[in-house]
């Protein structure tokens, strides 16, 4: 056994402390009863994780006892330092951990606060010129006014956040090599700007009356979520929601529309076509009120401008209220074989409505290089009639297969 641990012990270093990270902190503490060797290996982690793993009934006074006895026998750089623990309330310890933190060299910082008051971040975090990963929740961000942002910055998760307009629009901006942004349920402002040249990932879930996105010509990859909110999207005279929010969007692959930022995307003028279509789009995902005519003309807007889409996916959302305007005459009306690259759809909580099952007659007829349709419905009731109705549908691809799936 002794031969085995010091064969363990003579990797090289960065191997070991790749096995020591992958262990609980508790655990890897408890490696220094090995031998003379690992005594202290553990205390030279650079990656720091306090989280359920530690031990998930430690109470607040406990948990704090643990951080303080790793930070005090630490030896070298902390790279990464994560606290997220259920026990964890908004304290000055946390103040006098990032207070070491910010004399090492922090490159991705995590911390969830899951108990009371928001916890205000001190203005020694926002001297962390080197963070390249900053997560946060449960938090309160009002940094000085000589804050400028973070110049290595790649990524933000924050949820349950509260900070000014300001502060996050200058966040935003004066972090020029962020990719990656990640906002849920925030606090403090509903009016989002974004202005991020180098970002390619953006993900939004939460309330806001408006969306504006800024020199993101590098947006690959788009997920937004918007919660029932009666005041938003409204727009004045002409001026649509829908170019407003596409015109920054020219290298978009992956687009997901949830909840009710359809609604949104539909106010205002709805054009047919988008004067800058979507090239690169390849899946495409929308939540969408079948009861609502305004909605289907974005989505189909939004079909007809994506060329190269080959994935789509829908969710059904209702309201139990009919449609405002007849949707077959319309969709007959303005029947588009441009769909030519789409092979799979998805649509998903079916309810077997008429504007359903129009919706889809127009699809069946548009996608000349369909190969599936996957429809699962929210109930069975009714279901067999309404297969029968979908495999009648006359389809523009001899190969299209309807797949009904059981709820």
């Amino acid at each position: 056994m002794k031969r085995g641990l010091d064969r363990l012990g003579n990797l090289p270093c960065d191997v070991l402390e790749q096995v020591l990270s992958c262990l609980p902190i508790k655990e890897a503490v408890r490696t220094s009863v090995l031998s003379r060797k690992w005594r202290y290996r553990w205390a030279m982690l650079s990656y720091l994780v306090f989280d359920e793993q530690c031990e998930s009934t430690l109470d607040h006074s406990a948990f704090v006892n643990i951080v303080d006895r790793v930070l005090l026998l630490h030896i070298g750089p902390i790279y990464m330092f994560k606290l997220s623990h259920d026990s964890l309330r908004a304290t000055s310890d946390i103040d006098r951990w990032i207070l070491q933190l910010s004399r090492n060299s922090i490159k991705e910082f995590i911390l969830d606060i899951w108990r009371g008051n928001p916890y205000a971040i001190p203005s020694c975090l926002f001297s962390c010129q080197e963070i390249i990963h900053l997560e946060l929740s449960g938090c309160l961000l009002k940094p000085l006014p000589t804050f400028k942002g973070f110049r290595s910055l790649k990524s933000i998760d924050m949820e349950d956040v509260t900070l000014p307009q300001d502060v996050f629009e200058n966040l935003i901006v004066c972090s020029p090599l962020l990719e990656s942004l990640s906002l849920v349920n925030w606090h403090g402002f509903t009016h989002l700007k974004i202005n991020a040249p180098n970002l390619q990932f953006l993900f939004i879930e939460g309330v806001f009356e408006d969306i504006a996105l800024e020199n993101t010509s590098n947006l690959t990859g788009a997920i937004i979520s918007l919660d029932e909110n009666d005041d938003q999207g409204h727009v004045v005279g002409s001026s649509s929601n829908l170019l407003k929010f596409n015109v920054h969007l020219p290298q978009v692959q992956i687009l997901q529309i949830k909840d009710y930022f359809l609604k949104y995307l539909a106010v205002g003028a709805l054009p047919r076509m988008l004067p800058k279509p979507y090239l690169y789009l390849k899946f495409l995902c929308i939540d969408i009120f079948f009861d609502d005519l305004e909605e289907i003309l974005a989505a189909l807007c939004l079909l007809r401008s994506s060329p190269a889409l080959q994935e789509l996916k829908l969710l059904s959302l209702h309201k139990d209220k009919g449609v405002v305007r007849e949707v077959k005459s319309w969709l007959d009306d303005n029947q588009s074989r441009q769909l030519s690259q789409l092979r799979l759809v998805e649509i998903a909580d079916f309810h077997g409505t008429k504007a359903e099952l129009d919706f889809i007659r127009f699809l069946l007829l548009s996608l000349p290089l369909l190969e599936s349709m996957i429809v699962t419905p929210t109930s069975e009731d009714g279901s067999s009639d309404i297969l029968k109705k979908l495999v009648r549908f006359k389809r523009a691809s001899v190969d299209a297969e309807i797949i009904y799936l059981d709820p």
